[in-house]
């Protein structure tokens, strides 16, 4: 079974019983390279199945009613509370499975095709509001101006916020990855997986940014990754900036990064180019979009 080809097991027929087919999916998925995280809960979601299913119900004999009945009794029938972005995981988790099986031939009728999807909307991300990033920003430019200047937590808070990028992809960074001499200077966000390539993307960085980076360099001189310490390290400076800044919020890569793209939106950066510069799919820019518009009118209430 090549990575490529949706083609189940040969052994696997519409007699087959559920924990097999199962079984081979996993192997499917795993030569799919799918995230560990990905296929654990793939995989608790469907021994659910198994296990509230009759042991002799082969694949062709599970039906729509089935699975309709099976949701419904993770809802109100194990005792057990299922959240609403957990109930929607598990119903994506019988669409790919059945699809998975579908596409490979084994069964002709996709009985999870017609299964309702529920579509979950997380709640609204904290942001930082101009004022708080004007405080976290000058927090930050302090300890260039200690006895011992450090001009390393502005030069991450700066990044953070131009460039609205993600706590790995940070930690990612090498100094090969900084276009520096471009007319336009630019970041370009690298992935080793080639699964996430098309995460890839070139980011511009202001020259506000540069004359920090130079600074930077001369204090630290890293010769790899930008910023060779642990995401827990730079996780406690984050918090530390925010603490001196004498904001309540639990300042985090994720808030600097949501921030960094209401920022963008609010400035009138078009919609493609903040999901570019995000690097997130289409379908994943609905409900981020969503979100920032909800974001930018809340601000824009409380500028008034």
């Amino acid at each position: 079974m090549s990575a490529n080809n949706p083609q189940p097991a040969v052994h696997i027929t519409p007699q087959t019983p559920l924990l097999p087919a199962i079984q081979a999916w996993e192997i499917y998925l795993k030569d799919q390279d799918r995230s560990p995280h990905t296929i654990k809960a793939f995989m608790g979601d469907l021994n659910l199945l198994a296990n509230y299913l009759p042991p002799d119900r082969n694949l062709g004999a599970i039906t729509t009613g089935d699975l309709n009945h099976f949701l419904k009794w993770l809802q109100d029938g194990r005792g057990v509370p299922c959240s609403p972005k957990t109930l929607a995981r598990r119903i994506t988790s019988l669409k790919s499975f059945f699809r998975w099986l579908c596409e490979g031939g084994t069964i002709l009728d996709n009985p999870a095709e017609k299964v309702i999807q529920r579509s979950v909307i997380s709640p609204l991300p904290i942001v930082l509001s101009p004022d708080e990033q004007t405080k976290v920003v000058e927090a930050a430019q302090a300890y260039r101006k200690k006895a011992k200047p450090d001009a390393r937590p502005y030069a991450l808070i700066s990044l953070l916020l131009n460039t609205s990028i993600k706590k790995g992809e940070c930690l990612a960074i090498n100094i090969n990855h900084l276009e520096l001499d471009a007319p336009q200077p630019y970041l370009f966000v690298r992935y080793a997986n080639p699964n996430y390539r098309y995460k890839e993307r070139k980011i511009d960085l202001p020259q506000e940014w540069l004359d920090i980076y130079e600074e930077y360099l001369s204090q630290y001189q890293p010769s790899g990754p930008i910023f060779p310490w642990s995401p827990r390290r730079l996780e406690y400076l984050l918090e530390e900036i925010g603490e001196n800044a004498g904001i309540e919020k639990h300042l985090s890569f994720a808030m600097c990064r949501w921030t960094s793209a209401l920022n963008d939106w609010r400035n009138g950066m078009e919609q493609e180019k903040i999901r570019q510069k995000l690097g997130i799919s289409k379908v994943q820019w609905r409900e981020v979009s969503m979100k920032l518009r909800k974001l930018a009118a809340r601000i824009n209430g409380a500028e008034e």
